[in-house]
Order: structure tokens, then C-alpha cells, then sequence
């Protein structure tokens, strides 16, 4: 190890440490984990749980669905307003880079936590990896695009999905030796998986719904965002368009806690009871998968979602007025419909009459990005510690 780790104190196989806060960075560290212990050398790591996701019960099936190891530290910070929670992410994560030193710390995606630990690291001049770089919006009002935006100036390396990436990280002032493209690691998660997805019939059998009703094929929705759900001006009017589908077509609606809270406050539950909709709980990964795969569309306004249905070739309707991942809509299966009833449901009949759209696999979505990560990673920390002795 480096004179400039001894130097500082750090104990001589400081690791990476590698930081998942909620669901979406679950799919994203799996692969990278895997990667660093099949490296050679392998590149020692401490995996960090902060507890931002804070429901044992769907952490802990996650974790055993993507084969992602026990997290070494539980940061338990669970909810909280999005001040509190970075807040409490940035205390608690502090002493660990104390107690067990850091060669890096590496984050993913954009959610609290990922901003939150970029943050201390940064400070503690410690190398900021992050992965899932330059993806934007332009929708400042979204919180994950601030965490975003942030996470990507904090970062020392930046690790990309998709070429146009680049342009939104030149703009911001980024230099592009600090950018790397290497494809889209939550789709190696995806192609790993694939053979284990649990199959609907399956699925629905088991939460006691009849698997007859989907034979003529099927939709999958998920609504969660709060620009969403939060008010009822946006959501009963989105409702209503998915009512009118599922008339058409049987919709496997996973209902989302947030989304089911604020249908019970705004006392629009009972929409839901219709013949149409078979409504689930939220579901682990192995069961989202096999849902999606054998969908006829998938409705949803999930960022992540968007990738796996163009990974998968399934038509994805976003009902949102813009993605972070435009490559989705360039090359992929994804269509933006925005939130207006009419939009959303003209584009499910243009998918039910005409097939939808199947477009192509992205660039370097190949399973094979944690490699890449890993092989450049490895480089890329030898030399910053060489260069830092000298």
C-alpha cells in the first residue's frame, strides 16, 4: 500500500468503500462487488448499508436476491426529511472512515446517501467513484438531480452509462479525463438474474390472485414519485387513465407505501377495485423481473425501470414530462407520456395496436461494465497513490 496511506494512518489494506443507502443502488453494487473480489488483485472492500431504504424485510430480500454480500456497517439512519436524512448519513458515516480508513469511497446513482458520503469523503480528501455519472433531467426540482449534480463536481472519477453523459459533465466544467464510459452496471445485475426471475403465474399464485387473469397478457405499473402521487390533482387523474387500460388490459399494479398512503388520504383507494387491476405489495427483485419480462408494457415513473425494460425489449410508458435517461427513448423501448389521462392512455392503445417499441440494446449494456469498473479502478488508484508519493 502507498506511503501516503501510512502517512496518513491510515491501516496499510484501507478498502473501497463501496455505499448503498435505497433499492436502486442494491442492483448497481451486486456486480461492482463481485468484480473487485474476482479482480487480480482483488481490491478489498467495506460495504456500507446507510439505512436510508429503512424496511428490513424488503432490504433484507434484496440483498439475498442479487446475491449481495451482509453490508460490513449499518448506518440505520432510516427517514427523515431530506436535510435530516444527509445529515444524518454525513454523522454517521464520519467515524467510520475513522475507525476503518478508505482508499476510496464509492457511491452510485442519486439518491441521499450518495451525495451524503461523496460529501464526507471529499472533505476528508479522500477519491469520490462514482458511478452512473451525467445522467440529467434539467429538472431542478427533482431532488435526485441537485444530488446529482453535486455528487458528479464532488467526484475524482466518474463513471458513465451512456455517451451523452460526456456532454452534460463538459458542460458543468468537468474535465474529461475524469470521465469513463463503461456502460450501465444495473444491467448487469439484470442479465445475471434473468434465469431466477420468478415467473407471474408463479407470483401471483402465491399472493393469492388468479393466474387466469393475465393469460391473454398483462401490464406492470409502479408510481412512486411525489411530483406524482403527493397530490390529488396529479394522481386521480392518472388512476383514471390506468382504469381506463385495464379494461383493455390487466394491470399488475405494485403499489408502491407512499402511493397507497396518499390513495387512502385522498380516500381514492376504492379505485383501485376493479377487475382490471391485480394490486400487489411491493416486490423483490427476482419477482419485479419475471413481472417485467413477460409483460405486454410496463407503465411506470421508476428511473431505473427505464433501463431494464429497454435491457429487456419491453415498451415503457413514463409518465413523466422528462428523463435523466434519454437513451432510453433514443435507442430503447421507453416513450415519455407525460401525466395528462389522454396522453397516457392513447399511448397504450398505439402499444396494444401496434407492438410498441422494441429498439436496441445500448452500448457496452453487455453485463460486463462491474469489469470494466474494476479493471480501470484498480489502475486509476494505483497511479493517484503513486503520484500522491512522489
Amino acid at each position: 500500500m502507498s506511503g501516503s496511506l501510512a502517512k496518513s494512518g491510515l491501516p496499510a489494506a484501507a478498502p473501497v468503500i463501496c455505499v448503498v443507502g435505497a433499492r436502486p443502488n442494491y442492483m448497481k453494487m451486486a456486480p461492482i462487488i463481485r468484480a473487485f473480489a474476482a479482480h487480480e488483485p482483488p481490491l478489498p472492500t467495506l460495504l456500507v448499508h446507510t439505512g436510508q431504504h429503512y424496511d428490513p424485510a424488503m432490504k433484507d430480500r434484496l440483498f439475498t436476491d442479487l446475491e449481495l454480500p451482509a453490508p460490513d456497517v449499518n448506518l440505520a439512519v432510516g427517514s427523515g426529511t431530506h436535510a435530516v436524512q444527509t445529515a444524518e448519513v454525513m454523522k454517521r458515516f464520519e467515524p467510520v472512515i475513522d475507525e476503518r480508513g478508505a482508499r476510496a469511497v464509492l457511491v452510485v446513482g442519486d439518491v441521499n446517501s450518495t451525495l451524503a458520503c461523496a460529501l464526507v469523503a471529499a472533505k476528508r480528501h479522500i477519491p469520490v467513484i462514482h458511478v452512473e455519472s451525467g445522467l440529467r433531467s434539467n429538472d431542478r426540482r427533482m431532488p435526485e438531480e441537485i444530488n446529482r449534480i453535486l455528487t458528479d463536481q464532488l467526484s475524482d472519477v466518474l463513471y458513465t452509462t451512456e455517451r451523452s453523459a460526456h456532454d452534460n459533465l463538459r458542460r458543468e466544467g468537468i474535465a474529461d479525463e475524469r470521465m469513463v464510459f463503461v456502460g450501465n452496471v444495473m444491467i448487469d445485475s439484470l442479465l445475471a438474474s434473468r434465469s431466477r426471475a420468478v415467473p407471474p403465474v408463479e407470483l401471483l399464485a402465491a399472493a393469492g390472485l388468479d393466474p387466469s387473469r393475465i393469460e391473454g397478457g398483462y401490464g406492470v405499473v409502479t408510481l412512486h414519485r411525489p411530483s406524482n402521487v403527493d397530490h390529488a390533482e396529479t394522481l386521480g387523474p392518472i388512476i383514471d387513465a390506468l382504469r381506463e387500460i385495464a379494461h383493455r388490459l390487466p394491470l399488475v399494479f405494485a403499489l408502491h407505501p407512499r402511493t397507497r398512503a396518499n390513495l387512502e388520504r385522498f380516500g381514492m383507494l376504492d379505485r383501485l377495485d376493479a377487475p382490471g387491476f391485480l394490486i400487489l405489495p411491493p416486490q423483490g427483485y427476482l419477482e419485479m423481473l419475471g413481472l417485467m419480462a413477460g409483460a405486454a408494457m410496463v407503465l411506470t415513473d421508476s428511473g431505473g425501470i427505464q433501463e431494464e425494460t429497454t435491457a429487456l425489449g419491453v415498451p415503457c410508458l413514463t409518465i413523466r414530462e422528462n428523463t435523466e435517461r434519454p437513451i432510453t427513448v433514443e435507442q430503447g423501448t421507453n416513450t415519455l407520456v407525460g401525466t395528462d389521462p389522454g396522453a397516457i392512455v392513447s399511448a397504450a392503445w398505439a402499444v396494444l395496436d401496434g407492438g410498441g417499441k422494441r429498439g436496441r440494446v445500448p452500448e457496452h449494456w453487455d453485463g460486463r461494465t462491474a469489469e470494466r469498473i474494476a479493471g480501470h479502478l484498480a489502475g486509476w488508484l494505483a497511479e493517484h497513490e503513486t503520484a500522491l508519493d512522489a
